[in-house]
């Protein structure tokens, strides 16, 4: 592909961030600090679905990588708006096919032989367009099958493809480096290396070769699993940009309909899906790292009964994109999950500290107090019970931990980011596929499987609790004795969290309204002085009126206080 034409598609996709950018300074922090909140959240929704709407024409329009963003943006039911994730939900379904003599030249190039040669039919018209190429589906020659299946679907890269991946991956490493410099999104995550490890599971899915090896790991995992199908790889039909597979599709997972046509229990697959994924992180330390729902189907089976109910499978394609889970982070994540099973706060934060998510500086035991809070308040309940709390409820527990969930003390890792992706979009993909779904059904009796296992077969965790219960009960005088001895010289300190932020709050308001008049006058004065020909004057004060408007977005801030008994 010629270099202008890369040029322009990296200026395209960074006018686009770059407008965002500054819509989102817009209305989000100058309009918020000059005292318009509510004309912001007034605003929200339409504005968030007019950024989605643009991002969705920029994505079809592109291919690519802006194609991938999206999926992933779109399956975030959990966290993201519904007007984003609604407005990108059919991305998947739009990506526009390449033209079938590009397709055809790079496929024979890569096969060294005509399509007509190594296939006895194939269709021109692909099954499905993916953002980094599309799937056609053919008929093997009899010798080719072996005996064992003719119908496949062969999967081949887009042209140029690699050009594309590069210069779409610099756009959005110059946009990660602007979030870089917003100060809430640096101190959680390391946006470069968030990129650089998207960069690399990019590249890799455009290996064919190493897909299908990925493929057959899976498939050697999941061997002894009947509610799990992986499709076999036809090894003579594949190189690095084309591969042939059995041809496995079904009814996407996000078809909801057709799976209640089928008789099947939308429930049961959301259920049957998150186990999955259990063994492949906690057992198998290898998995499935792109869920999106092009990439799974669920596979109505015979019957053999006639009042039998109805067999499916769940059925995993696209294996490009895989994480592997490492023994350490394992080891984190085993505590974390076995902490929430048996809604242990204490050992919930001790498994954050060994997967290093948490900021320095983090006040361990209110996150304590806040984490088990939250098992008292969401334990059991499924995302239509939490919906439906008291707004009462929800306030009380907000304004209890309001400094804590301010600032937010979580880190992302690089070594999660991978994982945090997949859970992310698999907890959308539950959520969607039953409004009632319920994590703590499956997770407390895989907590309790992983208990079992870990102290039947090791004895030291009997001695490390009793460690750790031991410890605290040497400590308890120790602290009782600094407590008193600070009573008595009277430098004892009580933190008063509601005063201090109220009284927070009116200092800031007073200082906003002052740097608002302030600015009124300064630039009032400065149009009545242009329009009178002074404009000398009228420029001083128009300057004088910026330097305004950016104390009061930026410094007309109250500090925290402390109140003394």
């Amino acid at each position: 592909m010629k270099a202008p034409r890369l040029r322009a598609r990296y200026w395209r996709i960074m006018l686009f961030f770059g407008r965002a950018t500054l819509d989102f300074i817009f209305w989000e922090i100058i309009l918020s600090h000059l005292g318009l909140r509510g004309l912001t959240r007034r605003t929200r929704s339409n504005r968030y679905r007019q950024v989605a709407a643009r991002f969705r024409l920029l994505a079809i329009r592109m291919g690519g990588v802006m194609i991938k963003v999206g999926q992933f943006l779109s399956s975030r039911l959990d966290v993201l708006p519904q007007e984003i994730t609604e407005e990108l939900a059919g991305l998947q379904d739009e990506v526009p096919p390449e033209k079938f003599e590009d397709i055809r030249t790079l496929a024979e190039a890569e096969l060294g032989a005509s399509l007509e040669d190594k296939f006895e039919s194939f269709q021109e018209t692909p099954l499905a367009a993916a953002s980094l190429g599309q799937v056609h589906r053919a008929r093997l020659c009899v010798a080719d099958a072996g005996g064992e299946f003719c119908n496949v679907v062969v999967k081949i890269q887009r042209p140029f493809i690699d050009q594309l991946i590069e210069v779409d991956l610099a756009a959005l490493r110059q946009v990660g480096r602007w979030l870089q410099k917003y100060p809430p999104v640096a101190k959680r995550v390391d946006v470069p290396s968030l990129l650089e490890e998207f960069s690399t599971s990019t590249r890799q899915e455009v290996d064919y070769q190493a897909e299908g090896h990925n493929a057959e790991t899976f498939s050697v995992n999941f061997k002894d699993v009947q509610r799990v199908h992986v499709p076999r790889v036809v090894w003579s039909h594949t190189t690095r940009c084309v591969l042939t597979l059995e041809d496995v599709f079904a009814i996407k997972i996000t078809d909801y309909d057709a799976i209640t046509a089928a008789g099947i229990d939308r429930a049961e697959v959301a259920n049957e899906l998150l186990g999955i994924y259990l063994k492949q992180i906690f057992e198998d330390g290898f998995f499935h790292a792109d869920p999106h729902p092009g990439n799974l189907f669920v596979t109505p089976l015979p019957s053999h009964l006639e009042n039998e109910k109805p067999a499916w499978r769940l059925t995993f394609v696209d294996f490009g994109m895989v994480g592997r889970v490492p023994d350490n982070l394992r080891i984190g994540l085993r505590e974390m999950l076995i902490a929430i099973g048996m809604q242990d706060a204490a050992r919930l934060i001790r498994s954050f500290q060994t997967l290093h998510v948490l900021l320095p500086g983090t006040d361990l035991k209110q996150l304590e107090q806040m984490s088990a809070s939250m098992f008292d308040m969401f334990w059991g309940k499924s995302m239509d019970d939490i919906r439906q709390l008291s707004p009462e409820e929800m306030f009380r527990f907000a304004d209890r931990f309001r400094d804590l969930m301010y600032n937010m003390p979580f880190q992302l890792p690089q070594n999660l980011l991978m994982l945090g992706r997949t859970v992310a979009i698999l907890s959308g993909m539950c959520t969607g596929l039953f409004s009632d779904f319920n994590l703590w059904n499956q997770l407390a009796p895989y907590a309790t499987k992983l208990v079992s296992q870990e102290v039947g077969s090791n004895w030291r965790v009997w001695l490390d609790e009793l460690g750790n219960v031991l410890k605290e009960l040497i400590a308890l005088p120790t602290k009782m004795g600094r407590v008193l001895s600070q009573v008595e010289r009277g430098d004892l300190t009580v933190q008063v969290p509601a005063v201090s932020r109220q009284m927070g709050s009116l200092e800031k308001a007073v200082n906003r309204l002052t740097g608002s008049v302030i600015f009124a006058a300064l630039l009032l004065g400065g149009i009545m002085l242009y329009g009178a020909g002074k404009e000398l004057l009228a420029y001083i004060l128009f300057g004088c009126s910026g330097l305004a408007l950016i104390w009061t977005i930026f410094f007309s801030r109250a500090g925290p206080r402390r109140f003394h008994p």
